[in-house]
């Protein structure tokens, strides 16, 4: 059975001060969506499809597209604002993308199959692509099912500021029963971690607590409800036209409480890391050589 993997490396970044997605930060000069592709092909996926900005297309062809290609099958998709549904017109002075949610229906022409979702500037670990590509091959004719890797909040923070994550709660067996997406998540001098989104001295945090970190996995019927669920932010009024965006982990819960997904909360030992900061690029760096010298990848991937 065919399986994709999406790649979403649209971002700009800001935060980070640069272009994240095409940093070589491993020991060889890789860039970090280069381990996923490599974890994800050894556990079967078969294609792999980018979801970036149309000005960026010749790069990511020189730097990675084509040498893949000799692998899986590559496709490219185009997160612009001339690709929201229903002719959406955003305004004329946004310049971010519209989120998560638009950058995955990008690619709902490109894509018929079984997918996981992921982001470009995170690594997810060996384990977790084993088990993503074992949950898809159960979804093939699913019209209510998904998937998502699970993280510990604790090994998701940043040292160097705050992050959002999708604080995940799931029951006995294993579903996902809530995901609420939790903004300015800190770790404090106490050892605490805290939510400091609406309160300086911050919310603490279950450190053991479930986020997700983008790691999803859907069948193909899901981008009819993307659509649906797109189109409905779009035209509602409230919130920044200017700043207001969409993220998986608000439509998945939406979806669940609405119409019935349930989404599966897969095991692994898979430990994640990523870079949200320019100061997260050295641990981030040590990392992956630490991973190389244990023979985990080959000397160049």
């Amino acid at each position: 059975m065919n399986t994709t993997l999406l790649i979403m490396a649209a971002g700009l970044g800001s935060r980070y001060g640069g272009n994240k997605q095409i940093d070589r930060i491993g020991p060889n000069g890789e860039i970090l969506m280069e381990y996923s592709i490599h974890d994800a092909i050894e556990a079967g996926f078969d294609k792999v499809v980018f979801v970036i900005r149309r000005s960026m297309e010749q790069l990511f062809r020189e730097m990675i597209g084509d040498k893949i290609s000799k692998k899986v099958q590559v496709e490219y998709a185009f997160q612009e604002y001339d690709s929201l549904p229903g002719g959406f017109q955003a305004p004329a002075e946004r310049t971010k993308p519209y989120g998560t949610v638009h950058a995955v229906l990008c690619a709902k022409d490109l894509i018929h199959e079984p997918f996981a979702v992921i982001n470009a500037d995170d690594y997810y670990g060996k384990d977790a692509f084993t088990a993503m590509a074992g949950s898809l091959r159960s979804l093939r004719d699913s019209q209510g099912r998904a998937s998502m890797v699970a993280y510990y909040l604790k090994n998701t923070v940043s040292e160097n500021g705050h992050v959002t994550r999708g604080v995940c709660t799931k029951d006995d067996q294993d579903h996902l029963v809530k995901v609420t997406e939790t903004y300015k998540i800190l770790p404090f001098p106490d050892g605490t971690i805290r939510d400091i989104n609406d309160n300086p001295d911050g919310v603490i945090l279950d450190p053991n607590a479930l986020v997700s970190m983008n790691f999803w996995g859907f069948a193909p019927s899901f981008f009819d409800a993307a659509e649906k669920y797109l189109s409905a932010f779009l035209a509602d009024p409230a919130g920044d036209p200017l700043k207001k965006e969409y993220v998986l982990p608000s439509l998945v819960d939406s979806m669940m409480h609405q119409d019935g997904l349930k989404v599966e909360v897969l095991s692994t030992d898979a430990i994640w890391f990523g870079i949200t900061y320019k100061e997260d690029k050295a641990y981030v760096m040590g990392e992956l050589k630490k991973l190389h010298d244990r023979g985990d990848y080959p000397a160049a991937l």
